[in-house]
């Protein structure tokens, strides 16, 4: 459980350093580098994957164990 929250922090700090690190360069700078880009690339991209990843294995263990209604239970 530690490491799942873990996670979600890195997830949101990735996403919200991303969005601090634009809105800088948009103000300060008026222009936005393509080195800020590919960074708010690459971190909404693992973002994204953190949160995916644990929608998908959740949903798989809940298909493995039975408990999914929209998958009827396999007989042993």
């Amino acid at each position: 459980m530690h490491s799942r929250s873990v996670q979600n922090a890195c997830a949101v700090l990735l996403i919200v350093s991303s969005i601090a690190l634009a809105c800088y360069q948009v103000y300060d700078i008026d222009d936005v580098a393509s080195g800020v880009l590919m960074y708010i690339a690459q971190a909404f991209l693992l973002a994204g994957s953190i949160f995916g990843l644990d929608y998908y294995v959740k949903k798989l263990t809940q298909i493995i164990d039975g408990k999914d209604k929209n998958y009827p239970k396999r007989a042993p």
